[in-house]
């Protein structure tokens, strides 16, 4: 952790939903005048689009059938805590993008399924902001939670997860049902034992949680609304937050437990607003005041 150069994290699993709580921040960071510069946690996976088929065909050969983006070992950890500590120490760091599409290639002149050249941060930045999978990873190599100052979970429950995940999947990369599946199977080790560990690291989970059926995940034909779901805001220290404050500014919203607040899913951004804001101008204000 660093007051003079804050990190924060949002951490989720594929299909959790991180990018649209990225949204969120970028318009607080716009909103409050914070110059945050942002890495994503594909830029730290370890092999390009081939080489991970390449890699997947040869553990499958010698029978691990875990191996998947989600496995520790699938990514540059170490690298990625190098970048978090480099940041929090000098304010200075590096990142890369790795390509997804046709639309990312012309934007960087690179082939869908590579990685950009590394490339230096542009100085003066307020904070660090990342998100990705991996962001609250603790092992026997890494410790990234000791490193950021705020970080968020952001946690649907788990069919919905697969809902959003098959959905996204095969609409924007053409892939099938079948495929998806075999994609969730592949890495439920690592979701298990990599994935949801990270969410004990996390100052703040929101977790949505759907009010209609979805009890068969692999034939949902829609993906439940934020009108159909309710969200938890879970607290790991609730000591400052001003729950009465919350529940009275969002309509519909009650405490389940002294740590916890329960919102309707479709005042979400308005919640993150609310909570984030306050939290994102004291690290940015004690920063400026140490630089």
């Amino acid at each position: 952790m660093s007051q003079k150069h804050p990190i924060i994290v949002v951490t989720g699993s594929s299909g959790a939903g991180t990018s649209t709580v990225k949204n969120t921040f970028d318009q607080i960071f716009r909103r409050e005048g914070v110059k945050a510069v942002s890495i994503e946690g594909d830029a730290f996976h370890r092999f390009n689009r081939a080489e991970m088929k390449a890699e997947l065909a040869r553990r499958a050969e010698a029978g691990d059938e875990t191996f998947s983006h989600f496995t520790a070992e699938a990514n540059e950890l170490g690298e990625l805590e190098r970048v978090f500590r480099d940041y929090g120490e000098t304010g200075r760091g590096r990142t890369r993008h790795y390509v997804h599409d046709d639309a990312e290639a012309a934007k960087y002149g690179v082939e869908p399924g590579h990685f950009t050249g590394w490339a230096a941060f542009e100085d003066g930045s307020d904070v660090l902001f990342y998100e990705g999978l991996h962001g609250c990873v603790k092992n026997d190599t890494v410790n990234l939670p000791a490193l950021s100052d705020l970080k968020i979970g952001v946690v649907p429950v788990i069919n919905l997860e697969w809902i959003q995940k098959i959905h996204r999947d095969r609409a924007s990369r053409g892939y099938s049902t079948e495929a998806v599946t075999d994609t969730i199977l592949r890495r439920m080790h690592d979701y298990v034992h990599v994935i949801t560990p990270q969410f004990t690291e996390t100052d703040i989970n929101f977790q949505r949680v759907p009010v209609v059926d979805t009890s068969n995940p692999f034939i949902a034909r829609w993906i439940p609304t934020a009108d159909e779901s309710l969200v938890v805001i879970r607290f790991r220290n609730p000591r400052g937050i001003d729950f009465p404050y919350l529940t009275s500014m969002i309509q519909g919203s009650w405490m389940s437990r002294a740590n916890s607040i329960v919102i309707p899913g479709g005042k979400t951004d308005l919640a993150m607003q609310l909570i984030l804001t306050p939290m994102i101008e004291r690290l940015v204000s004690t920063s400026r005041k140490l630089r």
